[in-house]
């Protein structure tokens, strides 16, 4: 065999990775293998594989006579929508994705490379985990992925999606990444499985009650998204990229904006409900203000009483963090405060500008939120929000009150334009409760008790409620018509686009985790 055909040979035989009949196997579990997932991933003809021709080194129970082509992964890199992405993607047809000490060093140098050349590294997971036979060095390799996850977080954008088993220690490299993709019925996640859980706990669970992608999306919250299988998955991973700079000292790319940038927005004036005690959806807002069809919702099944996603102003990227009311009324509670600060964080370090959209009533009541935590969950976002350096919007639709309303980017914690719609109610807190305290003897002392109720609460609202108070004081630059809110945003969201501001010198603050 001339030396040409030998290579051709050995490619060939690392591309088969577990041969044929594991590959039809993946395919009848729902799944594609790893090459046939970067093959969607990436341009057409544009992924170069490294390290495609490494093999572990493992002689220990019998794992001298296992081949296992490229070590259970692929990696390398490519462009996506013409830009340079890292990958890797663990193949379930050689010895299950395992990961040992190769596998681990194929991640590890694709990692550095990603770093090194400022470009994006998307990780798609499908393994049974640390591979047993090669004892701590597994547990090595894992904790080499770990510190080079933690390194790169916030230079370079870091995507994981599970697209299979992810379990043990192997969860803790994509809880640290800036998103997590899950597919439904396919992919799991969890520390210890369903038999572990039986023998200590006696529960019985079964992998996708306890870890699957409706679990981790809306009650854990450890993952942002969930896609229908494998093809959808990759799809909106591309998506996600075209929101996000390759690294933290570029701007997301500037998009040719189809949408009129002074395109009035007249459904906005009577969005708002008459009554307050009445609620209205937050995402028709949105859709009105940002570029037509732009909104990328992030986290969309968890904490629904807040928004969190990425849109386009005038073709610009822009983070949006929103009260929802229409799920207990806006309150801020514990994931909600997670899911905003966490979200701001990533923005701010990838230079995205942010635009707050607030009808906040309060933070949520009860014995289960403060025992919970909610003081420390709540001064997440206003540190979140205090420490970012990224043009900062804010317009108050309409309640606004007491801390919440500090908790949503309000002036004092460094907004750069704040707007208020003429519905806008911004207090300490609620009329009728603050008449009740201010005015508590005078009510009790009426003829008429009830009266002077009205009558005081009619005094509060007057004086503070509506959003010319704050106006007067310069807390709000501005009041403003509902249907001139894209125009306003835009413009200033253009003025701010040179925002040079910069943090004390300092190793890193102590956010309240």
């Amino acid at each position: 065999m001339s030396t040409i055909n030998e290579l051709r040979s050995r490619k060939e035989k690392a591309a088969l990775g577990g041969g044929e009949a594991r590959i039809e196997a993946q395919h009848e579990r729902g799944k594609l293998t790893a090459r046939e997932r970067l093959g969607l991933l990436y341009d057409a003809g544009t992924f170069v594989e490294i390290g495609g021709l490494r093999k572990h080194r493992c002689t220990d129970f019998g794992m001298d006579k296992v081949d296992a082509p490229g070590d259970g992964v692929v990696t390398g890199y490519g462009l996506v929508n013409g830009r340079l992405v890292y990958a890797f993607a663990q193949d379930f047809t050689v010895q299950g994705g395992s990961l040992g000490e190769i596998h681990a060093a194929k991640i590890s140098h694709v990692q550095d490379e990603a770093l090194k050349n400022g470009a994006p590294i998307v990780g798609l997971l499908d393994s049974g985990g640390a591979r047993i036979q090669e004892g701590v060095s597994s547990l090595m390799g894992f904790g080499d992925i770990f510190y080079r996850n933690t390194i790169s977080s916030g230079v370079i954008p870091q995507i994981s999606a599970i697209m299979g088993p992810c379990a043990g220690g192997a969860v803790y490299s994509p809880a640290i990444t800036d998103f997590i993709f899950m597919v439904e019925r396919t992919s799991n996640m969890f520390i210890t499985g369903p038999e572990v859980i039986k023998t200590v706990t006696g529960e019985e669970v079964t992998s996708e009650a306890l870890g699957g992608a409706a679990v981790h999306n809306a009650r854990s919250g450890v993952a942002h998204f969930r896609a229908a299988n494998d093809q959808d998955c990759i799809a909106q991973i591309k998506a996600l990229l075209t929101y996000l700079p390759s690294n933290n000292t570029e701007t997301a790319p500037l998009v040719a904006p189809a949408d009129d940038p002074n395109r009035a927005c007249p459904v906005l004036d009577t969005i708002v409900p008459e009554s307050d005690r009445k609620s209205y959806d937050m995402k028709r807002v949105i859709a009105e203000i940002v570029d037509a069809g732009s909104f990328y919702e992030v986290q969309p099944d968890y904490a629904k009483n807040i928004i969190t996603g990425y849109a386009r102003l005038n073709g610009r990227t822009i983070g949006i963090i929103a009260s929802q009311p229409l799920v207990a009324a806006g309150c801020l509670d514990i994931d909600a405060s997670d899911k905003a600060a966490r979200f701001i964080r990533r923005c701010d370090a990838f230079n995205t500008p942010l635009l707050t959209l607030v009808d906040v009533p309060g933070f949520l009541p009860g014995t289960g939120q403060e025992f919970g935590g909610i003081i420390r969950h709540g001064a997440k976002m206003l540190y979140a929000y205090s420490e970012a350096t990224v043009p900062k919007l804010t317009l108050v639709t309409r309640k606004a009150y007491g801390g919440a309303y500090i908790g949503m980017c309000c002036k004092a914690l460094g907004a750069d334009a704040t707007f208020a719609w003429p519905t806008a109610e911004i207090a300490v807190m609620g009329a009728a409760g603050a008449a009740n305290i201010v005015f508590r003897k005078e009510i009790k002392a009426a003829e008429d008790p009830e009266a002077k109720r009205a009558e005081k609460i009619k005094e509060y609202e007057d004086k503070f409620s509506g959003p010319y108070f704050a106006a007067e004081h310069g807390y709000i630059d501005d009041v403003i018509e509902p249907n001139e809110t894209r125009v306003r945003l835009i413009n200033a969201l253009e003025a701010n686009l040179n925002k040079r501001q910069s943090l004390p010198a300092k190793k890193h603050g102590n956010i309240p985790l």
